[in-house]
């Protein structure tokens, strides 16, 4: 496809001119830029420029999203207009990340370190609230537990609890792994660091304040100099500060020790100097601060409780939306090292609801069929737990369900802390979220999801319907068909018309061979449980700003060819291909987010360019642990890409689905 050198300089103009972009990079969708001065973006320059498709800012870099097989066509124009230098990715997001201030850097480090074990937490809480059903006194039964009443399931009750209690009584240990990746030292060390800092021989810290109190806490003599032997089982600070000592000492040690003796010498070495400071110094001193952090949440809680649950019940989506949510993840878990639960959480769970709640309300606003799917879709994604959908596909493009979400969010968090509603693990949010709950605070829990449930709903149903402007609703009313709008139609009427127009065209569909094709089925190309593109965690894709498609949550490690086609492009870094179908349509398959920072590690490609595929043909594996391990989601997204003339409409399914077995996408195809 030809490119409009005019449109491309109209994109450089929007973003500021060349004078306003340090560096620029494009994956397989869309282009990446570094600038100097974001708030230079013409935002509705890009959005009138018929080569765009999306746009939005993230972690320091602007995106532009153009979609497959034209972005590069598109880079190459741009470098040719600005002169600029090519960039890699890298390049890009290290001075994406220079741009940002030093708390927002610290939020990205936290982030880069608490989501890679967050799948070990769920899991764990999600156990645990399996386990408080069982034990908790009073749920099924005046006074007593299931298992008092059933003693047969005492064991069972206790079995349980241990497996869902090792990733909190060894957090250090998953901390300590996920910190010294993320600051560039060797996993294992992180490991062993960990499970040191909870060595049986240590006095546990769930323990510590009893043995102070009974004046028994063992020491280390070390040559007069006493250190308490004490273990830092559910703390944060501890770990994270050794691990950054550990990752940095070895970087050291590394680039100055012979290869010869390296297994000699720089594994102990790092090991021994940062465990012995981190229980001489290192320990002691965040054992402390963490401590104080944790006295000062208690003391505002108690003292303002009802102020604390409004600002942080109400304010939370917004944390969400500047990412600083993710610092709260390593409060929570110090508040249930230290205090046994935490009064956050809930919260959370709570704002999860109610921005679900208000999204879910605009299927009654909304006329369009694409946006009332979106806002179903990512109504269901909040309720457990995932929020970014709702917010960022729906919410805050309307913004007054977002804020009517924060209301009820709000009230609810007055009430929860107004009744010391804690709980006993994280990582289960949204309706699921009772399960973390002590359970003697289920009912006031479910009177406060019952608030963010209705207060959000309600309010955005009548706000909207009496002030929502009249024309703003009809240029949503749109249809998909190809990546054109017809607007000004009803729902009904077009899809209608669409399905006449294609009864007539039939005769002259496009040509395979000497047979008409009217639909194209793709074939899922891979095994898993196929979600509408609106769960993808990545706006480009969750927003169809590229076209139209699904994605699937794959169970497996392969993919495979969805038709007979021809291989149009395989991305240098292997997570993503382009087919060519013989009607001409293209499909893009692209395997995880963001996955393109692996740079081809994790992935093998068994095609090139040109080669002639049939379906059920293997395309390319994956390493799923390596992708896990590196903090990126699996979701693929296959995806239509706009702008393809023969397209008329797409139809989507979704389920359960196995590769080169079940239809997810079915293209209806223009004559």
């Amino acid at each position: 496809m030809a490119i409009d050198k005019k449109q491309v300089e109209e994109i450089v103009r929007a973003v500021g001119g060349k004078e306003n972009i340090e560096a620029a990079t494009h994956c397989v969708t869309r282009l990446r830029f570094a600038l100097y001065d974001e708030s230079k973006v013409d935002a509705q320059s890009l959005d009138q420029n018929d080569l765009v498709k999306g746009q939005f800012s993230s972690q320091g870099q602007f995106q532009v999203v153009i979609g497959p097989g034209l972005v590069d066509k598109v880079y190459d124009e741009m470098i040719e207009i600005t002169g600029g230098d090519r960039a890699s990715k890298d390049d890009v997001k290290a001075v994406a990340g220079k741009k940002q201030n030093p708390i927002q850097r610290a939020i990205k480090t936290l982030s880069d370190i608490f989501i890679p074990i967050l799948p070990a937490i769920i899991t764990a809480g999600l156990l645990l609230g399996i386990n408080n059903i069982l034990t908790g006194p009073g749920i099924f039964f005046d006074g007593k537990s299931l298992v008092d009443v059933y003693p047969a399931w005492k064991d069972l009750a206790s079995i349980i609890n241990t497996i869902a209690s090792t990733a909190f009584t060894f957090l250090p240990a998953l901390i300590g792994w996920a910190a010294v990746t993320r600051f560039g030292g060797s996993p294992l060390l992180g490991i062993v660091l960990g499970l040191i800092l909870v060595h049986p021989d240590l006095l546990s810290a769930y323990g510590y304040a009893n043995a102070v109190n009974e004046g028994t806490v063992p020491t280390w003599n070390l040559f007069g100099w006493h250190i308490e032997k004490i273990g830092y089982q559910g703390q944060v600070l501890p770990v994270l500060v050794s691990a950054y000592l550990l990752a940095k000492l070895e970087i050291f040690l590394n680039k100055r020790v012979h290869d010869s003796i390296k297994l000699l010498v720089v594994a102990p070495v790092t090991l021994l100097i940062t465990g012995f400071l981190a229980f001489t110094i290192i320990g002691p001193v965040t054992f402390a601060i963490a401590n104080g952090i944790t006295s000062g949440l208690i003391y505002i809680y108690d003292s303002y409780a009802a102020l604390g649950g409004l600002i942080y019940g109400g304010l939370y989506a917004l944390l969400v939306i500047t990412g600083m949510h993710h610092t709260f993840l390593a409060v929570d878990v110090q508040l249930i090292g230290s205090q046994g639960g935490t009064f956050l959480w809930p919260m959370l769970a709570l704002s999860n609801i109610a921005q679900g709640s208000a999204a879910l309300a605009m299927m009654l606003v909304l006329r369009e069929k694409k946006m009332r799917g979106l806002a179903a879709t990512s109504s269901v994604s909040a309720f457990l737990g995932v929020t970014e959908p709702a917010i960022f596909g729906v919410n805050i493009r309307y913004r007054y369900p977002f804020i009517f979400g924060m209301v009820g969010s709000a009230i609810g968090g007055v009430l929860l802390t107004m009744n010391n509603v804690q709980a006993t693990s994280i990582g289960v949010g949204g309706v699921p979220g009772f399960l973390s709950i002590f359970p003697n605070k289920w009912g006031v829990f479910f009177i406060g999801m019952a608030i963010v449930l209705i207060v959000p709903f309600v309010l955005t149903v009548i706000f909207g319907k009496a002030k929502l402007k009249k024309e703003d609703r009809s240029a949503d009313r749109t249809v998909v068909t190809g990546g054109h709008s017809a607007a000004n139609e009803s729902d009904a009427d077009t899809t209608a018309a669409a399905d006449a127009d294609l009864n007539q065209r039939s005769r002259s569909a496009a040509q395979v061979g000497n047979d008409p094709i009217n639909t194209l089925e793709v074939l899922a190309p891979l095994t898993g449980t196929a979600v509408p593109l609106e769960q993808v965690p990545d706006p480009a894709f969750a927003e169809k700003q590229m076209g139209e498609g699904v994605a699937i949550e794959p169970s497996g490690n392969q993919v495979m060819a969805p038709f007979d086609a021809q291989v149009a492009h395989v991305i240098k870094s292997k997570h993503a291909v382009i087919l060519e179908h013989a009607s001409g349509l293209q499909i893009l398959i692209h395997v995880g987010i963001n996955t393109v920072s692996l740079k081809g590690e994790g992935f093998n490609m068994f095609v090139e360019a040109g080669d002639k595929v049939r379906a059920g043909q293997t395309l390319l594996e994956f390493d799923r642990k390596v992708i896990e391990a590196a903090g990126y989601p699996l979701i693929t997204p296959i995806i239509i890409p706009d702008g393809q003339d023969m397209v008329d409409r797409v139809e989507v399914t979704t389920g359960d689905v196995t590769s080169n077995q079940n239809g997810v996408l079915k293209v209806h195809l223009k004559g």
